[in-house]
């Protein structure tokens, strides 16, 4: 075995690959093969440009709550590579991951696998040793040429398309739309949870004979005061309505797609497991609000136009009990300075960290610049350096009905996390 510790084995596939994103599968698919791993499960294919995570959860709770034995993988983590490979609801264990990433080494020889494919080869190992009822997988960038799409999906989910990962993906949405549509399989059934429609994915799943069921033409959802309200088909094209519905901590339109791959599935989900997966769902990071005892805590790892547009909205909704304070970084590839104008009339004081050691992190100084074009004033705009030296004088200026907003890249968030005290905390972080 090269490495006998998860670190040494995650510093090391971080150098072994020349680019840090290579799209493309013949590489992860030729050790794929060489690996002969035995995937007989159910597997849904989750894909989008923003609410992936949120629709995975949600899928997980409830499929686990009716008494399956899930195996979940996502990507990126947050504070820990274990989230990202879960079964039974519970990340994988260090041991386990290195006699996967052992095994992946073993089986690729000389060929260089990006960090994402071999974490995902990693990841199928450990589901096809854990015999699992049904294996849910999201995209990582994509979805053609992700190499999650080296399985084949008995139920694909597209949550949403927007402009994200143009350098990779492609400068408009459809164009971005027709690779995320590349997760589908012919003849099995294709989930659209975007509002809006989209004429690449109608026309893909045309040429695949994949059954094709969109937000607001096969299934549909309603908010009420307190519950909602969904309506959507089974496999034999009869409807299915579900009333008074707990609603859960992720975005409806998520959850409205999600109910409908469920009601999709080939193994039977009673009503009564939707409504507990409903109630128990827990995704961090996602407009999440903790409770601090100094004052409040905002975490969302919203980083392109239309997740950022959500966090307005969601700010704008917020009680206006003190002061709005950011702390936000972002990758230099992300065009967010429309979403800048639309978030700074809830914000009061930015704060914009460097991120050290990732390359891809936009200069703080540059950040603070498409502030100050949208008309953000200049004093209440502050470059700082790392979050772990910077957070603490950042929360000294806050009371208690203030609240401190962390957003932008996931590293931005975990940063923050890992740097913010345990005591902090009026309850334990989930």
């Amino acid at each position: 075995m090269r490495f006998v510790q998860l670190q040494d084995w995650l510093q090391w596939m971080e150098a072994q690959h020349p680019r840090q994103i290579d799209l493309g599968l013949d590489r992860v698919s030729a050790v794929f093969q060489q690996m002969n791993l035995a995937l007989n499960m159910p597997v849904i294919t989750v894909a989008g440009t923003n609410g992936k995570g949120s629709c995975v959860a949600l899928l997980s709770a409830i499929l686990e709550a009716e008494g399956y034995r899930v195996g979940a993988y996502t990507s990126p983590h947050l504070l820990r590579y274990n989230e990202r490979v879960r079964i039974d609801g519970e990340e994988v264990a260090d041991a386990a991951l290195v006699r996967a990433f052992d095994k992946v080494d073993r089986a690729s020889g000389s060929l260089s696998l990006s960090f994402f494919e071999f974490g995902t080869l990693a990841a199928l190992q450990l589901f096809s040793d854990a015999q699992l009822d049904v294996l849910i997988l999201e995209v990582g960038l994509g979805g053609r040429l992700d190499a999650v799409n080296i399985v084949d999906a008995d139920l694909a989910l597209i949550s949403s398309v927007d402009l994200d990962h143009e350098a990779w993906l492609g400068n408009d949405r459809e164009t971005i739309a027709r690779e995320k549509a590349g997760i589908a399989r012919e003849n099995t059934p294709l989930i659209f949870g975007d509002p809006r429609s989209s004429a690449a994915v109608v026309d893909i799943a045309q040429q695949l004979n994949a059954p094709l069921y969109a937000r607001g033409s096969e299934f549909f959802f309603e908010e009420a005061a307190d519950c909602w309200h969904w309506r959507g088909q089974r496999r034999d094209g009869s409807e299915r309505l579900l009333r008074s519905l707990p609603l859960p901590p992720v975005m409806l339109d998520n959850a409205a797609a999600v109910l409908q791959a469920v009601c999709l599935f080939e193994l039977p989900v009673s009503e009564t497991a939707i409504r507990e997966g409903l109630a128990q769902v827990h995704i961090a990071a996602r407009g999440e609000v903790l409770p601090l005892r100094e004052h409040g805590l905002l975490l969302d790892v919203a980083h392109n136009p239309a997740a950022l547009s959500r966090l307005a909205k969601q700010l704008a909704d917020m009680p206006n009990g003190g002061k709005c304070t950011a702390v936000l970084a972002v990758m230099e590839d992300k065009k967010i300075a429309g979403s800048l104008r639309e978030l700074s009339p809830y914000i009061d004081q930015w704060y914009l960290p460097e991120l050290p050691g990732i390359a891809r992190a936009m200069a703080p100084a540059v950040l603070a610049r498409h502030l100050l074009n949208e008309g953000v004033d200049s004093a209440a705009v502050h470059t700082v350096g790392d979050v772990a030296s910077a957070l603490p004088a950042i929360r000294a200026t806050l009371c208690d009905r203030d609240c401190l907003v962390v957003f932008g890249s996931f590293f931005t968030v975990s940063a923050v996390m890992q740097a913010m005290p345990a005591t902090a905390f009026v309850e334990t972080l989930h």
